[in-house]
């Protein structure tokens, strides 16, 4: 057994120079490659994160724009249909008050149509009874006698 725990001296102390050299490259490895690593690393996260927070900030701003737009094309639709619902009421009135003009002229027209009438009925009896009298008087002067009409009118 002392043979086995020589040889097993004998290896560990060879072993000695590659455990020191293995942790030597280990800490190379920390110095020169690892912190640079995570620096890299780091940086590039930072940068990621500030790109995200930038583009977030950006979508953010685009929404509140977007929003912001609508809203304006809202009001501008809703003063659109105001404007439009006042001209409508303005031709409506102004449709109305020519209506109520041609009412007014119309009714104008017939009365003063009825009046024309009315005395043209007015003269048509009067030219009636005076030529009803005329051809009454003729008829009776045809039909009686000369010497009786002038009896029957006294």
């Amino acid at each position: 057994m002392n043979v086995i725990l020589n040889q097993l001296g004998g290896l560990v102390l060879g072993a000695v120079p590659t455990m020191v050299f293995f942790l030597l490259l280990v800490v190379a490895y920390g110095f020169l490659v690892r912190r640079p690593l995570e620096k890299v690393l780091a940086e590039r996260r930072s940068r990621t994160t500030g790109a995200m927070d930038q583009a977030n900030a950006s979508i953010s701003e685009a929404e509140n724009k977007t929003a912001e737009y609508e809203e304006r094309m809202r009001r501008a639709r809703a003063e659109i249909f105001a404007a439009r619902e006042q001209r409508l009421k303005q031709l409506q009135a102004e449709r109305d008050q020519a209506l109520q003009e041609a009412r007014e002229i119309t009714a104008e027209r017939v009365r003063t149509g009825r009046a024309e009438i009315e005395e043209s009925v007015a003269d048509a009896r009067h030219h009636l009874e005076s030529v009803s009298m005329e051809l009454s008087e003729q008829i009776v002067r045809a039909i009686m006698p000369a010497g009786t009409l002038t009896e029957a009118t006294q």
